[in-house]
């Protein structure tokens, strides 16, 4: 008998009409969540503050089972967002958009979690012009690097995320250069330094307490956050349900209610905040949720989920690479986790679509070295190539005078 089978599971009352594990972990919220088959169930694996634990569900229950550390289930409840009727707001959603409602019966369940901001906010740092499988290795990476082990369960190392003031080390820089990061990893020591002068993680909970607005420009004085990523950090760990990041994905959603967008090819401020609130007027305070269920129809790896009721086991596909308005760097594919005879665990973001800061979306240029240097090359071969073609141009015409004398 396998170490699965003999687990005892804890049970929430919770129907699949207000989460499904399998979409809600698996739209690009969160970047570390595991997934084992074992006897026909999905079994999902992850860390939570410092404590290991595992999810399934079926039609009328979560189960989950803390398999490292102590966690209290009304942190559970939290880390879920299971306070919201999601159902409710589903029925009022669907009233008052006939696209939502047609979408809405394929895709139940898509839940917002209230992650840990810290994590939310470095995680999503990583995400500039990125793809998930990627993102996904590179916050392992900050976990296994600078965080502390919580413990091995069937045969992998699991880790908690690390503190800010471990971010903010001299050195860390580098050290995330070496190990493929890029231009993130600047991004992600100066983001810490600057939120330890801030106040620490004190100051990023006090988000939690502002209005949009102003927490939206409090994200935004911090290095490799723009509008979109502040948004998704908003909407994901700082309690702004209203929130709307407007990536290719939700630009070309909006082209449905807006069609008007179809004559823009790029996003400037002006049309970012009018996407963003016209799914606020239209879905009310919880707007980014229902944008979310939008959003994770729209996602390739998630359609296959399509009208089924239980997590299903999905085959590999390639994943497809959305642009961002940082330049990207040489990709380096992160190590799927350790098999065992008993089960298979997969890596959730080998299935999953990017969600990233576009680089068609130009809502707040972030230039870099690396950019720059590329745009000088491209500026210097397409002057070469100008010049070449104006000399054909002028030999053109003078033999054609030549012929007319």
């Amino acid at each position: 008998m396998s170490v699965l089978s003999k687990i005892k599971w804890n049970t929430i009352k919770c129907t699949k009409k207000e989460l499904r594990l399998d979409i809600s972990l698996k739209c690009g919220q969160s970047f570390r969540w595991k997934s084992i088959e074992h006897e026909n169930e999905t079994i999902f694996v992850g860390v939570i503050d410092k404590n290991l634990l595992l999810f399934k569900q079926d039609e009328q229950f979560l189960h989950y089972s803390i398999e490292h550390g102590h966690m209290e289930e009304e942190k559970i409840k939290d880390y879920f967002n299971l306070g919201v009727d999601l159902e409710s707001l589903y029925k009022q959603w669907s009233k008052v958009d006939p696209i939502f409602n047609d979408i809405s019966v394929n895709y139940p369940g898509v839940r917002m979690l209230r992650q840990h901001p810290v994590e939310n906010l470095f995680s999503f740092i990583c995400s500039a012009n990125n793809n998930i499988q990627r993102i996904s290795g590179m916050v392992e990476n900050l976990a296994k690097e600078y965080g502390s082990k919580v413990c091995e369960f069937q045969g992998n190392e699991y880790y908690s995320f690390p503190d800010i003031d471990k971010l903010a080390q001299t050195g860390v820089e580098a050290k995330l250069r070496e190990l493929g990061f890029g231009y993130r990893a600047k991004y992600i020591e100066e983001s810490a330094g600057k939120i330890l002068q801030l106040g620490g993680e004190d100051w990023l909970f006090s988000l939690r307490k502002m209005d949009y607005q102003e927490a939206k420009q409090n994200l935004l004085q911090l290095s490799g956050i723009g509008p979109k990523v502040a948004d998704c950090i908003l909407l994901m760990s700082l309690d702004q349900p209203s929130s709307i990041p407007v990536d290719t994905h939700v630009f070309q959603i909006a082209k449905k209610y807006l069609p008007h967008l179809n004559n823009n090819k790029t996003v400037t401020n002006k049309v970012y905040a009018e996407i963003g609130d016209h799914f606020r007027n239209l879905y009310g305070p919880y707007a980014g949720w229902a944008h979310s269920v939008l959003f994770s129809a729209d996602l390739r790896h998630l359609q296959a989920l399509k009208g089924e009721s239980s997590p299903v086991k999905e085959s590999k596909k390639n994943i497809k690479k959305e642009p961002s308005d940082v330049k990207n760097e040489t990709k380096k594919n992160a190590k799927s986790p350790k098999a065992t005879k008993d089960l298979k665990i997969k890596d959730e973001s080998k299935d999953l679509d990017i969600k990233d800061e576009p680089g068609d979306l130009k809502v707040k240029d972030e230039p870099t070295t690396e950019k720059n240097g590329e745009l000088k090359k491209s500026a210097d071969k397409l002057g070469k190539k100008r010049s070449k073609v104006r000399a054909q141009i002028d030999l053109d015409r003078c033999g054609k005078k030549r012929t007319k004398s």
